[in-house]
């Protein structure tokens, strides 16, 4: 075939033919910007394509795709692929010329967006007859390496871990308990899953499948938590991560399955420290954190790490401020040069937080304003899932809690009224934390009465959370007004109601 043919079907180009394609494979492919053409199998045999899939390297792959004289003269841009694959252009460029991608579930997704065949993959990919099927289905879709690669299974043994989950918060939830307690923090699904099952059977093996399902649970575990709080999902987190890091110790794995296990127990570390946050369990969530930290490394995994690092810079900002900045500087580090505005939004507040807990109040509005014209750049298609909560409520949200820091409870209520006035119901937590707070703030401006009735109206909201930090803050309110020297008819009011309702 010569350069005066169509590649794509071999028909003859004319001569005033510049595009590379003739006109009816030019209009078949117009389409192309949303996804991959359908391409022959002769497709597979260009020799820089079958190079790039003998050295076992996905991004070489996909240059090699892109440039392949099928799509025509010119080569598909990566901005395209990109849009394909569902990441950015300057991701898709760290993939063709960093280290090859390791985690199963991305290679197997983005080859089955090419439409590589799987014979030529070094990986296998999951039958998906076994998305749908039950436990025992499941646990016989792990990838069983050939001769050659049996040196690459490996057990839990050769990945370390930071600490250890104590075992009486791991095995005291039966299986009648643990789904009752699904079924309490909106997580039907759970018993669909049959998490408690499988990890309680201790497979001998553990497939890519149960991987997506253990991460599958950490979304669901954020939009309960971000509902209605952390206290039964808390005990939901502990149980799950304690199982499946009990069956990782004793179950086997393909190298790429240890890959995908490690990098969703870091996740699943992260958001379990943050319920224990939620629900007042400040001391549990640490060990998580650092747990967390060392599987995101060891998987080379830096969205997780900047995640718990962030929570770490939260954990520690009132107790130990200089650690929650270090915390911070860590992440910016980390996430430089992949940092969305979003994710820069969250850790300027994070320091913004530290420098109010030092009592640095140049430094507190100096990382203010970078978080706001971080956020006001808007979302961005890369932004990280954890980051989901970072809006204008919590940009104001924070800096009131930094001004009740730095004792200026006047703009701390001016800003958490702005917080309450621009809230989402998909963030009802948060609404009714923030009206607890401006009730504080309001009491230490000096109008008591009015604080108590706020309180007073918030007992029957309270009552409906599941958080503890919620409800810790509503008891330290009726700590401080139980000591009026001469109470108010409000503030007698709201210490009956708060009496008689036992909100704990």
């Amino acid at each position: 075939m010569t350069s005066a043919n169509c590649p794509r079907c071999g028909g003859r180009l004319a001569r005033d033919n510049d595009s590379g394609r003739c006109a009816p494979c030019q209009a078949a492919e117009r389409d192309r910007l949303n996804a991959p053409p359908a391409v022959p199998a002769s497709f597979w045999n260009h020799k820089p394509v079958r190079q790039a899939l003998a050295s076992r390297h996905l991004g070489r792959v996909i240059r090699a795709y892109r440039f392949h004289p099928y799509h025509g003269r010119a080569a598909l841009s990566q901005t395209v692929v990109a849009g394909w694959l569902g990441i950015t252009q300057a991701q898709l460029s760290r993939v063709e010329n960093g280290s090859p991608v390791v985690h199963l579930d991305r290679l197997a997704h983005w080859a089955k967006i090419l439409g590589i065949p799987e014979a030529l993959l070094w990986f296998r990919l999951p039958d998906a007859r076994l998305s749908s099927s039950g436990d025992t289905a499941r646990r016989t879709a792990v990838p069983e390496p050939d001769c050659d690669n049996r040196r690459n299974l490996v057990g839990s043994s050769t990945l370390p871990v930071s600490f250890e989950i104590p075992t009486e918060e791991v095995v005291t939830t039966d299986r009648r308990q643990f789904h009752a307690l699904a079924a309490l923090a909106g997580l039907g699904s759970i018993g669909e899953w049959g998490f408690h099952a499988t990890f309680a059977d201790e497979s001998p093996s553990i497939s890519l499948e149960d991987v997506r399902l253990a991460s599958s649970l950490v979304r669901e575990f954020r939009q309960a938590d971000a509902v209605a709080g952390a206290n039964q999902l808390c005990d939901i987190a502990i149980h799950v991560h304690g199982r499946l890091s009990s069956w990782a110790t004793k179950a086997r794995y393909s190298r790429d399955v240890g890959e995908a296990l490690q990098a969703s127990l870091a996740d699943l570390a992260a958001q379990t420290a943050w319920l224990a946050i939620d629900a007042n369990r400040r001391a549990a969530a640490r060990p998580y954190l650092n747990d967390a930290i060392t599987r995101a490394r060891l998987v080379d995994d830096p969205q997780v790490e900047v995640r718990a690092l962030a929570q770490l810079a939260l954990l520690t900002r009132e107790s130990q401020p200089t650690e929650s900045l270090h915390c911070a500087d860590a992440a910016f580090r980390i996430s430089a040069g992949w940092a969305t505005p979003r994710l820069r939004t969250l850790l300027h507040l994070r320091r913004a937080c530290a420098f109010a807990a030092l009592q640095d109040r140049s430094a507190f509005e100096r990382e203010m304003r970078k978080a706001r014209q971080e956020l006001e750049r808007g979302p961005h298609e890369s932004d990280p899932e954890f980051i989901h909560f970072v809006n204008f409520q919590e940009v104001q949200g924070l800096e009131a809690l930094s001004f009740l820091s730095l004792d200026q409870p006047r703009r701390a209520a001016g800003a958490l009224r702005d917080a309450i006035t621009n809230s989402s119901p998909a963030y009802r937590r948060n609404q009714v934390y923030y009206r607890m707070r401006l009730a504080e703030a309001t009491h230490r401006e000096g109008d008591i009465n009015q604080a108590a009735l706020m309180a007073l109206d918030l007992i029957p909201e309270v009552k409906q959370m599941d958080s503890r930090r919620v409800t810790r803050h509503l008891a330290d309110i009726r700590s401080t007004l139980g000591q009026v020297p001469r109470p108010t008819a409000p503030v007698r009011d709201f210490i009956e109601a708060f009496d008689s309702e036992a909100v704990r």
